[in-house]
């Protein structure tokens, strides 16, 4: 995976400047970084890997709200009032995670603004993609989602420019459960939405899972897709009741044609 680029920050300079406060950890697959309710002190980095972040309802339900992948930090709740993590960090595959130190972070982002303001960017930037996937969820079909989801994960969510070298990229294995629950949807259909982007050639997994730059293609797809009904995205409109000429009953006018929706490309 290809590190995060994000305008005005650059993660290993950001390291470099809290100096002595970051210490570098392995991780094998499916350890807990650390747990919902445990202390919050610390902030982390991505070196290598990926880290699923998820939380538990009262009820016993668990929800994927993120995975982060080389070059992002989580864990930016230490340095609120709260003082305890709101969520589960566990890694999928083998990882290599920076701890920061909050009062050596503090301590540097009070001494030096130029760190400041470079840690000002990444958590405007984690504001926008937030946002972002809110309105993925509220306006693209779990398709749409799951292609973007992919796409974010292999760093190939902005459009490749004509004749970039960067046409795929191979990403650790992800279990269909867990795309499921960063999706917001079954695991049938994430099952099927895979097998398709395979059959066409957009991705290839087999222990891991390789991404192409030809996987955008489904975003920009507005047209309604036969096998819409899969996905729970078929056209809906309520019938209109008119008064028939001689009065009661009602004649039921036929439904008007869905429109067509135009889901477009949300641009991290």
């Amino acid at each position: 995976m290809q590190n995060l680029k994000i305008d005005g920050f650059d993660p290993l300079s950001f390291l470099t400047s809290v100096g002595t406060g970051t210490s570098t950890s392995q991780y094998r697959s499916g350890q807990m970084v650390f747990r919902q309710g445990d202390p919050a002190r610390s902030l982390f980095y991505v070196q290598q890997g990926l880290v699923q972040i998820s939380i538990i309802s009262d009820q016993g339900r668990e929800g994927v709200t993120a995975i982060h992948g080389p070059g992002e930090l989580f864990g930016q709740e230490s340095l609120t009032h709260q003082g305890i993590h709101r969520t589960n960090a566990v890694t999928i595959g083998l990882s290599a995670i920076a701890k920061i130190d909050n009062r050596a972070l503090i301590r540097v982002l009070k001494a030096d603004p130029s760190t400041a303001i470079m840690f000002l960017s990444f958590l405007l930037w984690r504001n926008v993609q937030i946002e972002d996937d809110l309105v993925d969820h509220l306006f693209n079909s779990s398709e749409k989602r799951l292609a973007r989801h992919l796409l974010k994960l292999a760093c190939l969510d902005e459009v490749t420019p004509p004749g970039s070298q960067v046409e795929s990229v191979v990403i650790p294995k992800i279990s269909q459960e867990i795309l499921a629950s960063r999706i917001g949807t079954t695991r049938g259909r994430i099952n099927y939405f895979m097998n398709k982007f395979r059959r066409l050639g957009h991705i290839d997994y087999n222990g891991l899972i390789t991404v192409r730059s030809s996987l955008v293609n489904v975003i920009f797809d507005d047209v309604i897709a036969e096998n819409a009904g899969l996905d729970g995205e078929t056209g809906f409109a309520p019938i209109r009741i008119e008064t028939a000429p001689g009065g009661w009953p009602p004649a039921a006018a036929a439904p008007p044609a869905p429109a067509r929706r135009a889901v477009g490309w949300v641009q991290p």
